[in-house]
């Protein structure tokens, strides 16, 4: 029965119906058919899902991304990426992936990212001899640093769904998120090596006053996430007072010091995040409703038992997730698909002797690869609409990032130090 239930879930995610509407209806089919319990337990386990104080965090960082996004933050950002590191061959394209991936530090936004960096870098990089179609490709791949760097939401919404400690994953994302940039940066490397064009154009000299003038103007953004990072581990402060202290950072600095936000900007800001924490929320609710259901049923020991006359080793197990969530990502949603398929597929890889931090940040890595992969990638859909391209062209000037983005996420995933290095020092 249970599994008739997770068919008919799918069906009516894939037929279009909204998500929390499909996990519910499944669930209400199951309790009706099998007598299980009253439908009262319904409304009682939706409720009991959204009972989380660190859910809390999840409205208060989007406000931070959404408060820092209209604060002038992204024009710092890039002209001090410019001066530190335009100077480089090809450094115009460096300069893009490393904004991307500062400001997807401080929003933990794909998308936002995408719309901030690329409405400016794009005209500048395909003036400077890229083709549109790799430049938007390029901002696109970047945007997916947002939800790997933290803060991030999927960590949160894993965490919560599968009991591992939110701080320990915003500091394992840290190193991920840097050697992915990097990854990124190789590609432009070789891209401006096939292109001499660009190697003509995309030249500035070094210049240390104008450095020192940049990272002055963006200290107050760069402070952000040592902040939030360097007082959710040494105890200060929890991830959802993190966030909280986050939105008076944010507004102080753009409100006060740098004096780009406006009151009347404001109001769609915290609706903007109102919206985006609806979102999380209902789906967390209904989705308690499933993770009952597959706790009375023991469904999780069940899938192990099978599994474990299939897949014998850790190495094949996680061969097998990411191309599972590979797929996954890039056709449902990335909180539905951590809390419907983490409580299922995820047990069975801990017993097989994977770290638990180290699985819950190769699932939540695996999912943020669909941001950029076709048919349903959000930074896609963004870019095509910044640059008026159509989406089959956003794709090919993606495909070359998103190789190499994937071929990262199996580094981490057979390379466990690269994640654990961090926690482990800090513990």
């Amino acid at each position: 029965m249970v599994g008739i239930m997770f068919l008919l879930m799918f069906i009516l995610i894939f037929i279009g119906l909204p998500v929390f509407l499909s996990i519910l209806g499944s669930g209400i089919v199951f309790l009706l058919i099998t007598d299980m319990k009253p439908l009262l337990l319904v409304s009682q386990r939706f409720i009991t899902g959204l009972d989380s104080f660190p859910l809390l965090a999840i409205p208060l960082f989007v406000l931070v991304g959404e408060i820092m996004d209209k604060g002038g933050i992204s024009k710092r950002m890039i002209h001090w990426s410019d001066e530190l590191i335009g100077w480089l061959p090809g450094g115009l394209g460096v300069v893009t992936i490393v904004s991307c991936a500062i400001f997807a530090a401080l929003t933990g936004s794909g998308p936002a990212t995408v719309a901030a960096i690329g409405s400016t870098m794009i005209p500048s990089l395909t003036k400077n001899g890229y083709d549109k179609k790799t430049a938007a490709g390029m901002v696109a791949a970047g945007g997916a640093l947002g939800p790997i760097i933290p803060p991030s939401i999927p960590m949160i919404i894993y965490g919560v769904t599968m009991g591992i400690s939110i701080p320990k994953m915003f500091i394992a994302g840290i190193i991920p998120g840097i050697v992915m940039m990097l990854f990124l940066i190789l590609v432009n490397f070789v891209i401006i090596k096939n292109n001499p064009k660009i190697m003509e154009n995309d030249r500035k000299k070094f210049n240390f006053t104008e450095l020192i003038k940049s990272t002055w103007s963006a200290l107050g953004a760069l402070l952000l996430p040592i902040i939030i990072l360097g007082g959710i581990y040494s105890g200060i402060f929890t991830p959802t007072e993190a966030a909280a202290i986050g939105v008076v950072y944010s507004l102080v600095l753009g409100m006060v010091i740098y004096r780009e936000i406006k009151i009347y900007e404001l109001p769609g800001a915290l609706l903007k995040a109102m919206e985006t924490s609806a979102m999380v929320g209902i789906i967390m609710g209904a989705a308690n409703l499933l993770s009952w259901i597959m706790s009375v049923t023991n469904i999780g020991s069940t899938i192990a038992l099978y599994l474990s006359g299939i897949i014998t080793n850790k190495y094949v197990y996680l061969l097998v997730l990411m191309i599972i969530l590979f797929f996954v990502g890039a056709l449902m949603d990335t909180v539905a698909a951590i809390i419907i398929i983490a409580p299922v597929i995820v047990p069975f890889g801990l017993q097989l002797g994977i770290d638990p931090l180290h699985l819950g940040m190769i699932f939540v890595i695996n999912l943020v690869i669909g941001y950029v992969t076709p048919p349903f990638g959000y930074n896609l859909f963004t870019a095509a609409s910044i640059t008026g391209l159509k989406f089959n062209d956003i794709v090919k000037g993606v495909l070359p990032f998103l190789i190499i983005e994937l071929l990262t996420v199996l580094l981490f995933a057979y390379i466990p130090q690269i994640i654990l290095f961090l926690p482990n020092i800090l513990k």
